[in-house]
């Protein structure tokens, strides 16, 4: 990769792993003021796993490997496609992981050993699961750096779980951390496809809108590249068609996640959140080699075609204070991105300043 940082030594608990909170499905955890610690996170690190099991039976040691090295205190997962525990036709705890069958229990299993190994037995997980092998997303986080909450919706007050385990949403002590999987555009009119995306769209500027008093981290794959600077091949997504198929708005025509539509949604929720996208702030430039998250399939059309697609999306306050924002992998063969179709996202902040943090803690009193 571009650069390397010299990681950030904490004082991280060695204790065996706490795997997710035992908790109702739709209850929000939250972690008492003795065992928080007085600094927050730093060190970041988003990826789509497409298929949290499929990686952890294939690529893991080399995944362990970059973990390690990068030491992150937060692990955002998206697409870990794990079904929530319950049994069929039953209510579902989308916290936690099915057993009810030997199937889903062997694969629990296998799942849990890994988790439970280093480097990630020094973390703490909360999952937010589909019913089925879909979506779902999970959120690690260090034992030293444990949020004031975590909850699984966008309308906190409201809606208990996302559909489809899309959002992981922690409070820490001067900013929240929003983990999102966002749905794809897909291709046509339909409740599914441009429909579901408008929803989702739409209520995610509501969050940021009212998302007020800290400041905040929001990362995942977000299923947009807003410029033509975040595509290897514009005039090819541009045209992307699907089975011939040209929506009547001209502004849906395209790749799915690269349509005008899309893109300047996305733009609105930046503009009206004050959010900075942190990987642009820093690259000014298109960088054909490592500028890119998504890549499509080495074999066939899509071969050597790429998309930005995962993001850190940060308040303007937060501007100064980033350090890093890196995507890990590279290459149209697919090099750091450890058998998915996207490649780990970085991102590391500086510590608050003294000045920032009077800010900070004067921004929690209003």
């Amino acid at each position: 990769m571009k650069r390397f940082f010299k990681p950030i030594e904490k004082e991280c608990s060695a204790k065996k792993p706490a795997l997710s909170p035992s908790k109702k499905d739709g209850e929000t955890t939250e972690t008492s003021s003795e065992e928080n610690s007085k600094k927050d996170p730093l060190k970041f690190v988003t990826w789509n796993a497409n298929s949290l099991l499929l990686r952890v039976k294939n690529n893991w040691p080399e995944f362990s490997n970059f973990i390690t090295t990068f030491d992150p205190d937060v692990i955002a997962l998206q697409e870990v496609r794990m079904p929530a525990a319950g049994s069929k036709d039953a209510p579902k705890n989308h916290q936690e992981l099915k057993d009810d069958t030997k199937a889903s229990r062997e694969e629990k299993l296998i799942l849990m050993r890994a988790l439970s190994s280093p480097p990630f037995k020094n973390y703490q997980i909360w999952w937010s699961l589909a019913d089925s092998k879909y979506a779902g997303t999970a959120l690690l986080v260090k034992k030293c750096f444990q949020p004031k909450k975590v909850s699984f919706s966008l309308e906190k007050t409201a809606l208990k779980y996302e559909p489809d385990g899309r959002v992981i949403l922690a409070e820490f002590e001067t900013f929240y951390l929003l983990n999102t999987y966002a749905p794809n555009n897909g291709w046509k009119e339909e409740e599914n496809s441009f429909q579901r995306r408008r929803k989702w769209d739409k209520r995610i500027q509501e969050f940021v809108l009212q998302c007020s008093g800290k400041p905040l981290i929001w990362c995942g794959d977000l299923n947009v590249s807003h410029e033509e600077i975040d595509v290897s091949h514009p005039e090819f997504f541009a045209a992307a068609k699907l089975n011939g198929y040209v929506p009547p708005n001209k502004e849906d025509w395209g790749q799915p996640g690269f349509t005008i539509a899309e893109r300047k949604r996305f733009g609105a929720i930046l503009k009206e959140g004050r959010l900075i996208d942190a990987y642009r702030f820093l690259h000014k430039e298109k960088d054909m080699d490592c500028g890119f998250s998504w890549s499509g399939n080495p074999i066939g059309k899509y071969r050597g075609k790429r998309m930005r697609i995962d993001y850190f999306i940060v308040s303007e306050e937060l501007k100064d204070r980033i350090i890093a924002c890196e995507m890990q992998g590279h290459g149209i063969e697919l090099e750091g991105f450890y058998g998915s179709d996207h490649c780990p996202v970085s991102l590391e902040l500086s510590e608050a300043s003294s000045d920032s943090e009077k800010k900070e803690k004067k921004n929690l009193d209003v």
